[in-house]
């Protein structure tokens, strides 16, 4: 069972013999194993701690390995339940697979029995890892599949991202809102050895504060008022795979020695719990504030900020990679209208991407997303301009959004001629413009201005002929 994950395993027996071998060979075959003399020390360890899987005596002094297994689904659902019974019992092991146990073995059975029935339940468990992480990608189909851009800041984000990922390190992601941080997370998830397990993504900046530690680690039956049932923690579910912190700054103080607990032992105790148990989780945290000030502020641990910081990615707001936004607002596009990018990246015109350039992107690439998105829908399917996009993002801009180049002259002044600094600056402007064949993008990079002052400029130079033509004429 090396390749498998290993499980945590109850055994109650009253065969002293027994006992011991159970002792002796579960943890040969890689499980962590509480053996257990009768039914009533058996339902106290479940009190105690939680097991993926119980092998249980049907005949013991005390309680049965039936009223055991009925104690099982009431409090830990989860816990895979095996009995073990004499060839009288066979009817009756029969009725507890029908109550719920996952098999039964009889007796006198052999090493080579238990493991088998152990690897289907691993695999089991293998199974529901597997689905939550299909159900994890299938919800990351609302933001794009892959992170786009191949500006300079992105090309080393891409490279970090594919060093790190193969690993089990912790990451820190920092970026303003709407940057893109749980898709990098999902990115070295996806690249991981633990693709094929769950990835559990957490706000937790959305969770209560009165039940937060619940929510990540768990709790007991009664351990507080309306905990009417064992409850498995985040941390639990995301056993194997990647636990993906989002807004870990928003975390209270008792909850962030908690999470350094884990991050050094590998161990996390349900609330209600006296006993802690190991989980095998990495953990990839998040967070748009400065956690630098916030330790100065004695709002966040120095101790956890090293754990959680092996490796820190900080995504670029959308406003200093403009050479990007293009690909990325055809990528959108295409989201929104769940067609291939060959197929609609067509669809927006170079004058809707000069608008979007101009634009700051307050909200980064989720708000990009949602101007896509309502484009398309306005746009009908047809070619997407300026008109489709929201109004704020357009009050700013001049009357004439492009022009041909051919509209302006170029200013022919003769050799030796004196002339002013507004001529030489228009005649620069101009000749650049005309290398870049009228790609103001470029044009404007290279001159060092931000693409409104190059529209500002065209149009005031535009009007300006056409008023000496009026007088000419």
């Amino acid at each position: 069972m090396a390749s498998h994950q290993p499980l945590r395993i109850l055994f109650a027996d009253d065969e002293r013999s027994l006992q011991e071998v159970m002792r002796t060979e579960l943890p040969r075959l890689g499980h962590e194993v509480t053996v257990c003399p009768d039914g009533k020390s058996a339902i106290k360890a479940l009190e105690k701690a939680v097991f993926d899987a119980a092998i249980l005596d049907l005949r013991m002094p005390g309680l049965s390995g039936i009223e055991v297994l009925e104690q099982i689904r009431q409090v830990s659902p989860d816990t895979e339940v095996i009995i073990m019974t004499g060839h009288a019992s066979v009817e009756t092991a029969i009725d507890a697979v029908r109550l719920g146990a996952f098999d039964y073995i009889t007796k006198p059975c052999k090493m080579a029995q238990i493991e088998t029935i152990l690897r289907k339940a691993v695999e089991k468990r293998e199974l529901k890892h597997k689905n939550l992480a299909l159900q994890t990608r299938v919800q990351a189909a609302e933001g794009p599949s892959v992170m786009v851009g191949k500006s300079s800041i992105m090309t080393s984000v891409h490279r970090l991202i594919c060093t790190i990922a193969p690993t089990d390190s912790t990451v820190m992601i920092l970026g303003e809102t709407g940057t893109g941080k749980e898709l990098a997370a999902r990115t070295i998830f996806q690249n991981s050895k633990r693709t094929e397990q769950p990835f559990v993504p957490v706000n937790c900046g959305a969770l209560s504060e009165n039940l937060v530690e619940s929510e990540l680690f768990g709790h007991r039956k009664g351990a507080f008022t309306g905990a009417d049932r064992d409850h498995k923690g985040l941390f639990e579910v995301a056993n194997g795979g990647t636990l993906f912190l989002d807004e870990v700054g928003e975390l209270n103080k008792n909850i962030q020695v908690k999470l350094l607990r884990f991050l050094e032992s590998g161990e996390i105790r349900r609330v209600g719990d006296t006993e802690p148990f190991r989980v095998d989780v990495r953990v990839i945290c998040a967070t748009n504030r400065d956690l630098r000030e916030m330790i100065k502020g004695d709002e966040f641990r120095e101790d956890l900020y090293f754990r959680v910081n092996t490796f820190e990615i900080r995504l670029p707001p959308l406003r200093e990679r403009p050479q990007d936004l293009p690909e990325l607002a055809r990528h959108l596009l295409a989201r929104a209208a769940r067609r291939p990018i060959d197929q609609v990246a067509a669809l927006l015109t170079p004058e809707a991407i000069d608008a979007l350039l101009e634009y700051p992107w307050p909200g980064n690439v989720r708000e990009l997303a949602n101007v896509m998105e309502r484009a398309y829908i306005l746009a009908g399917g047809e070619s997407i301009t300026p008109e489709h996009l929201p109004y704020h993002m357009l009050q700013s801009e001049p009357a004439t959004i492009s022009f041909p180049i051919s509209e302006v002259t170029l200013p022919t002044a003769a050799p030796l001629q004196p002339r002013t600094l507004k001529e030489v600056e228009k005649e620069h402007i101009l000749r650049v413009l005309d290398k870049h064949q009228g790609n103001k993008v470029t044009a404007a990079g290279e001159l060092g201005i931000v693409l409104k002052t190059l529209y500002n400029k065209l149009n005031q130079w535009q009007e300006e002929e056409q008023q000496q033509q009026r007088y000419a004429g």
